[in-house]
C-alpha cells in the first residue's frame, strides 16, 4: 500500500508517526496519498445530488475512516455557510485535508444548490414553508 508522505516538520498536527509506531492503529487514512486526495477533493466537487454526498461520506468512512458529517447549522441557513460541514477526530488525517474536504463539499453544493435543499428537506427545514 502507498502511504501519504509526512508533512513537514512542524507543519501539521496529524500524528502520523506516533499512528504508525501504534500497535492495533488503523492504518486506512495513510493510503489517502496527495494523489488520491486530489482525486477525493474533485469528486466532492462535482457531487451530482444528496444520494451521491451521501455515498461519498460513506466511502471516505469504508476506506479511510474519515466520518464527515453534513447537516444545516444552528442558526439560520442562509447560504452555503450555514451549512455545517464537521470530520471527527482522525489521527493520521492531515490538517490541511481536514479543511479540504468541507471546502470541496461547499464548492459541490454551490454548483448545485438543489443539494442543500434536499439536505435542509431531509432535516424538516421546510416543513412549515
Amino acid at each position: 500500500m502507498n502511504i501519504r508522505q509526512p508533512c513537514p516538520p512542524g507543519a501539521c498536527v496529524c500524528e502520523r508517526e506516533q499512528l504508525l509506531q501504534a500497535p492495533d492503529a488503523d492504518l486506512r487514512i495513510l493510503g489517502l496519498t496527495r494523489q488520491e486526495e486530489k482525486r477525493l477533493l474533485e469528486r466532492l466537487e462535482n457531487l451530482q445530488n444528496l444520494q451521491d454526498l451521501e455515498r461519498m461520506q460513506q466511502r471516505m468512512y469504508e476506506l479511510l475512516g474519515i466520518r464527515v458529517h453534513v447537516a444545516p447549522g444552528h442558526t439560520e441557513v442562509k447560504s452555503m455557510r450555514g451549512i455545517q460541514i464537521v470530520i471527527d477526530d482522525l489521527p493520521g488525517l492531515c490538517r490541511k485535508t481536514r479543511q479540504a474536504i468541507p471546502a470541496a463539499i461547499r464548492r459541490g453544493m454551490e454548483k448545485r444548490p438543489e443539494i442543500a435543499y434536499r439536505l435542509l428537506d431531509a432535516h424538516d427545514l421546510f416543513r412549515d414553508g
